[in-house]
């Protein structure tokens, strides 16, 4: 959704990359804050200096530095490009077990500084309340928590269980129900407030999903950017391949054949649709699918290409591991086929997902970078996607598998691949359409069996993948 935060986000990603191009990042990185927040302008915040600093951090995540690792308060942004463009620091392993490695390398961080430390959560009665005779909201409440004293009501929040039948009673809407945005967002309860009253991920069980970053009124999560190194790649002239994902349908004026024309005009040597990927996810997925059909039809497999819903399988819903295809997502066909052939190019995925930053780095993807990220370094090289002419490709993808980034596209991909190959044989397929807390509950029960399918498309994001945490719709 575009908001303030969002705007910020693109405008300094679209600095970030002019500065890069220039040559002058290095020497006006740390006057970008100054830049934007003048002594002269008003704050958004408590003072200028709270702005400056909040644009720090962000800056910090766009260079690809978590602003929980930061040590020295004083140490500046050019210092930090530094170590990014080092090529022996990108390259360093970090021990400690998976939780630190996690933590090292999650694709999401807290600025601290934006976070407005939001109340908890609870039941409250505004000004607008009348004090009405009949009362709806007392005789409502199952716990008695509310009472009207000097015609007002009032909330005993020891007694209150937030159950909502007051909200739903009260006939003046005067009583509402306050949330910490990125708390109820998260649909496994891994983002909570520390000890300081400030927002903290706990990465053990944080799966990706990126809800908590579209959530945050404040812009205070961040997502920890590649860019910078497929800017120095490029400037080194090492072979980028620009693989990009089927949800680029309409995020982009223009055609996706266009859009990969653009693609290679910003300085990628070769570009490539992942829906060429997907049709290697839709032959061997419905493989593996019949051939558990064929030993148990009353057997479940749910798809494996949603990589928020396999770190969710993984972290909490161990009953459905086993019941998860697989077949690899098409972002790894697609990275093999490019390394197939030529070993040597790097491999850069663009889509609207933050998981997929998790997932590369498990399989081997040199970069990935988001929409807005594309969208920046077309804006910064002043790359008009309608003037460009299509990009030639040897073959269109299937217009099944271009539909792969919307709910229910996998499904049909199977279907269509699936038709006629076992007689009589009916795909009793169903979709989880968004991971929240309600679906969460719904997999357990396909998990225990207590709901039936024997086909279950998962997709972390309401509508598909076209509405990622980093789309530009």
């Amino acid at each position: 959704m575009l908001n303030a935060a969002t705007y910020l986000r693109r405008e300094l990603l679209i600095r970030l990359v002019r500065a890069f191009d220039e040559g002058i990042l290095r020497e006006e990185i740390d006057r970008i804050p100054v830049t934007l927040r003048p002594k002269e302008k008003e704050s958004s915040r408590c003072c200028i200096y709270h702005d400056r600093a909040v644009i720090k951090y962000r800056l910090m995540a766009l260079l690809g530095i978590s602003a929980e690792e930061e040590t020295d308060e004083a140490r500046t942004l050019a210092s930090y490009l530094d170590e990014i463009l080092d090529s022996s620091a990108t390259s360093s392993q970090v021990g400690g077990g998976t939780e630190v490695f996690e933590r090292h390398h999650a694709p999401l961080s807290v600025c601290g500084p934006a976070c407005s430390g939001c109340p908890d959560s609870q039941v409250v009665s505004t000004p607008n309340c009348r004090g009405c005779f009949a009362r709806p909201c007392v005789y409502s409440c199952p716990k008695n928590a509310i009472s009207v004293v000097g015609g007002r009501s009032q909330i005993d929040h020891s007694k209150c269980i937030k159950c909502g039948k007051c909200i739903s009673a009260c006939p003046y809407h005067a009583i509402v129900k306050t949330t910490v945005p990125c708390e109820d967002a998260c649909p496994v309860n891994a983002i909570r407030k520390n000890d300081r009253g400030v927002a903290e991920i706990d990465f053990a069980r944080c799966i990706f999903c990126g809800k908590c970053f579209m959530a945050c009124p404040f812009g205070a999560v961040m997502e920890r950017s590649q860019i910078v190194g497929v800017l120095s790649a490029m400037k080194r002239g090492e072979k980028l391949v620009a693989m990009v994902a089927p949800a680029a349908d309409r995020q982009f004026p223009g055609t996706i054949e266009q859009l990969l024309a653009a693609c290679s005009k910003a300085g990628f040597a070769d570009v490539i649709e992942v829906a060429l990927g997907a049709e290697k996810t839709t032959a061997h997925e419905t493989a593996e699918f019949l051939e558990r059909m064929e030993s148990d039809p009353k057997t479940l497999m749910t798809t494996s290409c949603c990589p928020a819903y396999v770190n969710l399988v993984g972290k909490h819903l161990p009953d459905l591991i086993d019941h998860v295809s697989l077949t690899p997502s098409p972002m790894v066909y697609t990275h093999e086929m490019v390394r197939g052939s030529d070993p040597a190019a790097k491999t850069v995925f663009i889509g609207p997902c933050v998981a997929k930053r998790s997932e590369a780095r498990r399989k081997g993807v040199d970069f990935v970078l988001s929409f807005e990220e594309l969208g920046a370094i077309l804006a910064g090289r002043r790359i008009d996607v309608l003037s460009c002419e299509p990009h030639p490709v040897e073959r269109p993808a299937a217009a099944t598998a271009r539909n792969f980034a919307r709910s229910c596209g996998v499904t049909e991909a199977v279907l269509d691949e699936a038709t006629g190959k076992i007689p009589g044989f009916t795909l009793a397929s169903k979709q989880i359409d968004g991971i929240d807390r309600k679906t969460c509950a719904m997999l357990k029960l396909y998990a225990s069996g207590k709901l039936q399918a024997n086909f279950l498309e998962v997709m972390a994001c309401p509508g598909g993948c076209v509405n990622g945490p980093c789309s530009l719709m």
